[in-house]
Order: structure tokens, then C-alpha cells, then sequence
């Protein structure tokens, strides 16, 4: 596959009261009563009715996930993001002609596989029935990406193991396979790379979604994500590069057999399913020891799962 991929020259792989189910099935419902004509009409209107309602969740409730550095600076976590999806520079994956036909309203999720109980509406009704539930966070994290740049920024979201809760993995599930968005009409990126092997993958296993530092997050710095950032939920792995970070997704399935990601799909040397962070293993084109602050000229010592060792390092003894 490598022959034939078209690599960028700086290429970096990184909602009278309705049953719930019927609710969260609203199209087929309104249509079983007739509204055809209607549905699509009356569905995008509830939905952006609950997308605004759920603006009372920003910036979410404080939590004891903070970091005792400086967060970056706002500017900086929203104008310079890797989204190759729409574009291969970072800094122009923000600009209105390139981000500007992206429509994350409504937004259809599937949470599926290997699970008693498969869960399937829009990514607003999600949050919502998250917020009811009263785990809506705010969580400070250290974010670092495999080419060696970083950032700190306050996450709003729940953690990926309130999903786990609420679809119930059969004990067969053993990882857990996150899909992206597929649409040209909306993202350019999808022509230009046309022989990647879209849409974009990620995977962790079973023990790590469970992790409590696994976070689902519904937007950063106190507001909904922005549209670059992932919206209208992504995934932050903070012990992780960044990639494993997936954006903007549409599937969560769980499934007895590990994910084949994109990256690693790619570069299986460069770009490991595990990806975990860890300074004394350099990427194969450069070192890992040290990494980039966004915002400031300042360069830091890496650290070993990025800090969360505490957390984490027992996952994999």
C-alpha cells in the first residue's frame, strides 16, 4: 500500500412522554404515524432543539483531573489541529473554505457489536441522556502528539466507560473499534488522499475503554467542540499520541477482534495499535524525548504514558 499512497511531504500518520427506544428511533416512529412527508423536517428540528438544551452542560461539572501548568491558550487548540480529513496543514484545517460545508447537526451514532443492549440516535440526544444522568464533566489534560508537539486544554464530556455501562459489552467483547465520518461532499480531504483507507479508525482494547481516564468529549474550553476539534464528539486518550484520539465519530463497536486503524494501516511500524507515550521510544524519523508546547517557544521533557503513569502503567504489566 505504501507504493501508492500519496503522502504529504510533512506525511504524519496520527432528545407526551415517548418510550426511550422509540425516541431515540424518532424517523421510523414518525413515519409509522404517517408524518413522512414530514419526518426529516420535524427530526432536524428536535434535534437542534436538544443540541440547544444541551448548552446548559458547557463547561460541565469540575473534576480532579487538572493539570498544575498553564493551559494553552484557546487560539492555539483550535487553530491548529490534524484533520486530514480536510486538510494535511494544520493551521488551515480551521479556515471557513476548508471546515465550511462540515454539518455536525444532526449527527447519527451507532454504539454496537458485541453488546446486549446497541444504542443508536444522534450524538445530541447522547449527551443529553448523559447530562440527565449527571456525568457531564470538565477535565484538564495534558494532550500529546506523536510529532512531538503538545498542549493543555479543559475537555467537557464523560467518561467512555458510562457507554460501556449503558450498552453492556458481552464478555466475548474484547476491544473497542471507533469509526470517523465518510463524506466528500463535506470534506475535501477524502479526493486528496484518495488512496488512504478511509474513513479513519481507531481501536483500544476492552480494559482501556473501561479506564476511567478514557474520556468522550463534547467540547473543550468551556463550549461545544468546534467543528476542527472533532465535533460533535471525539475521543481524548491522554496516555496516548494523539491520534488514537479519534474525532468526529459516528460508530462505536465492540468487537472479539483488535481494529485495524488507519495509521497503522499505513506505517504499522511507525503507527502501533498501542501507541501508548513514552519518551525512550523514539518514532522512527525522530526522537520522542522531548516535545513542543503550543503557544509558547517552550520545549519539555516527554513524559513516560504523559504523565498518567499512576493511572495507567498497570494495564500493562
Amino acid at each position: 500500500m505504501a507504493n501508492f499512497i500519496r503522502r504529504p511531504d510533512w506525511f504524519i500518520p496520527e432528545s407526551q412522554v415517548t418510550p426511550e427506544a422509540v425516541y431515540h428511533n424518532r424517523r421510523e416512529f414518525l413515519t409509522a404515524m404517517g408524518f413522512v412527508g414530514a419526518t426529516a423536517l420535524v427530526e432536524n428540528a428536535l434535534e437542534a432543539a436538544t443540541a440547544k438544551d444541551n448548552l446548559a452542560l458547557y463547561p460541565g461539572k469540575e473534576t480532579a483531573y487538572k493539570v498544575a501548568v498553564k493551559q494553552t491558550p484557546e487560539e492555539w487548540a483550535i487553530g491548529y489541529n490534524n484533520f486530514y480529513e480536510f486538510h494535511t496543514r494544520k493551521e488551515l484545517v480551521s479556515h471557513p473554505q476548508i471546515i465550511g460545508k462540515f454539518l455536525t447537526e444532526p449527527w447519527r451514532l451507532r454504539i454496537d457489536g458485541m453488546v446486549e443492549k446497541p444504542w443508536v440516535g444522534d450524538a445530541q440526544d447522547l449527551i443529553a441522556q448523559m447530562g440527565k444522568k449527571g456525568v457531564i464533566e470538565q477535565r484538564v489534560y495534558r494532550f500529546r502528539c506523536v510529532e512531538a508537539w503538545s498542549m493543555i486544554c479543559p475537555w467537557t464530556g464523560f467518561s467512555l466507560s458510562k457507554v460501556l455501562e449503558l450498552v453492556e459489552p458481552k464478555k466475548s467483547a474484547k476491544f473497542v473499534r471507533f469509526e470517523t465520518f465518510f463524506d466528500p461532499r463535506m470534506a475535501p480531504g477524502f479526493q486528496a488522499l484518495r488512496g488512504y483507507p478511509w474513513p479513519y479508525t481507531e481501536g483500544l482494547r476492552i480494559d482501556e475503554a473501561a479506564h476511567e481516564l478514557a474520556f468522550v468529549a463534547t467540547g473543550m474550553y468551556g463550549k461545544p467542540l468546534p467543528r476542527q476539534n472533532g465535533a460533535p464528539l471525539r475521543m481524548v486518550v491522554p496516555w496516548k499520541y494523539g491520534y488514537k484520539s479519534i474525532k468526529s465519530i459516528v460508530r462505536i463497536e465492540f468487537t472479539d477482534k483488535q481494529p485495524k486503524t488507519l495509521w497503522e494501516s499505513l506505517a504499522p511500524d511507525e503507527y502501533p495499535f498501542e501507541s501508548n507515550v513514552n519518551p525512550a521510544v523514539p518514532h522512527p524519523r525522530w526522537s520522542q524525548a522531548t516535545e513542543r508546547r503550543l503557544g509558547t517557544d517552550e520545549r519539555v521533557a516527554t513524559i513516560k504514558y504523559n504523565g498518567y503513569s499512576a493511572q495507567v502503567a498497570a494495564l500493562y504489566k
